[in-house]
């Protein structure tokens, strides 16, 4: 889906549910100039979910609006959609989203918030992505658009 809709996909990295393995694979991804860090699972209460932990633990500042936003669009599907704990934050020059973990979850949030991500990225510093509207329509104010 990422690919889909105008971004380039550098690695795919698998990792333990355990907060400092989780918190190290994103900070080396950001590191290596990862502009966009998309987790999955590991949201929910079960004692392993951790990866809200280790999110904010590496994270500059919160934008709680992704996460009200992901939980808002996985109610209008499962009402258990209250007990997740997704995040969206911004480390240095990169946004940092936790999903879901079941595919067809990940992409009822990625449809819900992606109108978002282009502008974020450029608001805080990232590249200029230019997404496919048949895919996903990125919202930006007409004086942040280009070409």
């Amino acid at each position: 889906m990422l690919q889909n809709n105008g971004y380039e996909v550098d690695a795919v990295v698998v990792v333990a549910d355990d907060c400092d393995a989780i918190a190290t694979a994103i900070e080396n991804g950001t590191g290596d100039g990862a502009r966009l860090v998309v987790t999955t699972g590991g949201t929910g209460i079960a004692p392993r979910d951790v990866t809200p932990e280790a999110t904010l633990a590496i994270a500059h500042k919160p934008l709680p609006g992704f996460g009200e936003q992901m939980r808002q669009v996985s109610l209008k599907y499962v009402p258990t959609a209250i007990l997740s704990r997704q995040v969206g934050v911004i480390r240095g020059r990169a946004l940092i989203l936790n999903l879901p973990g079941q595919p067809k979850a990940i992409k009822e949030t990625l449809d819900g918030v992606f109108p978002a991500v282009p502008y974020c990225l450029d608001l805080i510093g990232g590249p200029y992505v230019q997404t496919h509207d048949e895919v996903c329509k990125a919202f930006r104010p007409k004086s942040a658009m280009k070409g």
